[in-house]
């Protein structure tokens, strides 16, 4: 398959910062060049949709004019530092195209977008052999990164793009902050589309505006229109031409000239197929339209042993039963707050936003902010803040969690995608460091971390700790999982299930040895269990939905037998098994021990990088046999 667009028509300016302004061949080359990037964002981004692996348009799509600019005057000018940075890292797309422009990889690479192995991620990760300098997963967490690279090579300019998302994050105030301190020379080009994930920020954030609030940091900051292209590029050049730290607020819809996604929340994320052949048949690119018209290839469905062929995904299903817990309430709005950081959708609040709209805030990328207003709110009895985000992002609210115990606060958070499972944004966006939750002294500690096995699972687990007291905090994984079923076929955790706080929970019972797993590695290491039985291996698997407590008369039972391995998508290093071995040790345990969890970097993809990371279901079945034989 080759790329259906001529990449090598693309005309790189040199622009100078003593021009005042674009001369008409200049002017026509960067329109060109513009249509050019743009419609191929457009495409390849399409192209990753068949194939189911998400991604995003709208925000790439937006920067290539204000990038293009930058690119001129690095190429144009000394003084101008060779690399630009980006703090938003779902707009990677328009990093990838700019690699091969400048020739570090083929056009062709650009068919592989988002795809397992094939090194561009859903996110960008530094790997200067292929033209990406920087990474920037995180929204909102590279200006201060910044800075630094500003103060290692003083008298270059240095250019970061960000966004009106990004700039909610109150790590770019402490940014603002230093660069002014310093008149470090970082000109900060901002796409300010009115749009982040789930909405307008002029809709959940009145009030907020980017101009000045940058300029009370000591700024200076010009405000223009980015579509016209006169005026964007005499506020570029003034903005380089400024000393210290300067902004531009660059105006314009998401995804401007796009139906169907132009101005809207929906342009974050990957463009719709049938959005994207109208929008390029319109433009003529007709084999480009061919291309996405192609039926993807479809992998085999793999069915496990022990669960449902049916999935369900927990990190929608949580809203959908907080909302009937909410509705089981008397005067909900004055007992609950729930707290959303923008990722409705992610983390199914958005099913409480539509029901319960009496005790919902969208407040905005400000997860340290958010949680805490959780806390605040649930430092009273009777009352609990309920909090939603990735679980990635967790770490960022970590000394905000300390200060919720310290208070004695009542929260239940919602920490979804984690581990590894389906996660095409890759590294940055692995929540593996789960633990770090549990941060406190045991001595009156209250925490527990959830992670429920299936959908039914998670709804006892809601029903038995929602009105309890203290820091719950429940896991989700961003892909679907399977029923697990009993040895009878019935539904484990359906008709007749009560959730026993604290207990690890018996799935299969075993002779010669036991796994112990939980969340989305249970299903995958039951089918390992059905599959040994047939060997004539009889190893037992136990559940363990609270991660941070331990079964003392469980672990007897495991500590006394022949073998035990832990397995799970969490850090190696910081996971269930590190803490496992040790409370075996603690009591005087000494069976055979062995852990799996996730300890490489991503490799882009979905299903793919449980396999990658050593956890497939074949790699458990060998770790199993290979401590059963010593």
């Amino acid at each position: 398959m080759n790329f259906p667009f001529d990449l090598s028509a693309f005309r790189p300016l040199r622009l100078s910062v003593d021009q005042t302004g674009l001369d008409a061949e200049q002017r026509a080359t960067l329109e060109k060049n513009i249509a050019l990037v743009r419609d191929s964002i457009v495409f390849f981004t399409a192209l990753a949709n068949t194939k189911g692996l998400g991604g995003h348009t709208g925000g790439a799509f937006d920067i290539v004019p204000e990038v293009l600019i930058a690119d001129g005057f690095i190429k144009g000018a000394d003084t101008c530092h060779p690399v630009y940075l980006d703090e938003a890292g779902h707009r990677v797309a328009l990093q990838y195209i700019m690699s091969v422009l400048n020739g570090y990889k083929p056009a062709e690479s650009l068919l592989h977008y988002r795809e397992f192995g094939k090194g561009y991620y859903g996110h960008p990760e530094r790997s200067d052999a292929d033209g990406i300098f920087f990474s920037s997963g995180r929204l909102g967490h590279l200006w201060s990164h910044v800075n630094g690279v500003a103060e290692a090579n003083a008298g270059q300019t240095v250019f970061l793009f960000g966004s009106d998302g990004s700039q909610q994050e109150g790590s770019d105030a402490e940014a603002a902050r230093y660069a002014v301190a310093r008149q470090l020379p970082v000109k900060l080009l901002l796409d300010d589309n009115n749009v982040t994930i789930a909405g307008h920020p002029t809709d959940y954030m009145p009030g907020y505006d980017l101009a000045r609030t940058l300029s009370g940091h000591g700024l200076a900051v010009q405000t223009c229109d980015g579509e016209a292209l006169d005026a964007l590029f005499t506020a570029v050049r003034t903005a380089i031409a400024t000393p210290g730290p300067a902004a531009v607020v660059i105006k314009r819809k998401m995804a401007v000239g796009v139906p169907g996604i132009e101005g809207l929340p929906k342009g974050h994320d990957v463009i719709p197929v049938a959005m994207a052949i109208d929008y390029l048949a319109g433009r003529g690119h007709e084999a480009a339209v061919a291309l996405l018209r192609q039926p993807p290839a479809k992998g085999a469905k793999t069915e496990y042993r022990g669960s449902t062929p049916e999935f369900a995904k927990n990190r929608d299903e949580f809203g959908r039963i907080v909302c009937d817990l909410i509705g089981e309430l008397d005067e909900p709005a004055r007992r609950v707050l729930v707290v959303d950081s923008d990722l409705e959708g992610s983390c199914g609040l958005h099913h409480v936003r539509k029901r319960c709209p009496q005790v919902y805030v969208n407040a905005g990328i400000m997860e340290r902010n958010n949680f805490s207003v959780a806390a605040g709110f649930g430092s009273a009895p009777g009352r609990q803040g309920i909090f939603g985000t990735f679980a990635a992002f967790q770490e960022m609210v970590i000394s905000e969690i300390t200060m919720a115990r310290l208070n004695q606060a009542n929260v239940l958070a919602h920490f979804s995608h984690s581990g590894v499972d389906d996660m095409a944004d890759n590294t940055c966006h692995f929540g593996i460091n789960n633990f770090f939750a549990d941060n406190g002294l045991a001595e009156h500690d209250r925490t527990r971390l959830y992670f429920p096995a299936d959908a039914l699972q998670l709804e006892a687990i809601l029903r038995r700790v929602f009105p309890e007291p203290g820091l719950r905090f429940v896991y989700s994984t961003r892909s679907g999982t399977p029923f697990i079923l009993d040895e009878q076929g019935n539904r484990r955790f359906g008709e007749g299930y009560t959730f026993t706080p604290d207990t690890d929970e018996v799935i299969r019972p075993g002779r010669d040895g036991w796994i112990v797993s939980y969340g989305e590695m249970l299903y995958r290491c039951l089918h390992v269990v059905e599959l040994l039985r047939e060997e004539g291996v009889e190893i037992g698997l136990v559940n363990k939905p609270v991660l941070n407590v331990v079964d003392e008369a469980m672990l007897a039972t495991l500590g006394t037998s022949p073998m035990v391995l832990v397995v799970e998508t969490q850090n190696v290093r910081t996971g269930l098994g590190s803490r496992f071995g040790s409370w075996l040790l603690e009591r005087g345990y000494a069976p055979k021990f062995g852990f799996m969890g996730s300890w490489k970097d991503g490799q882009g993809g979905l299903g793919e990088q449980i396999p990658y990371q050593g956890l497939g279901t074949e790699a458990i079945r060998e770790r199993v046999l290979q401590l059963c034989q010593g």
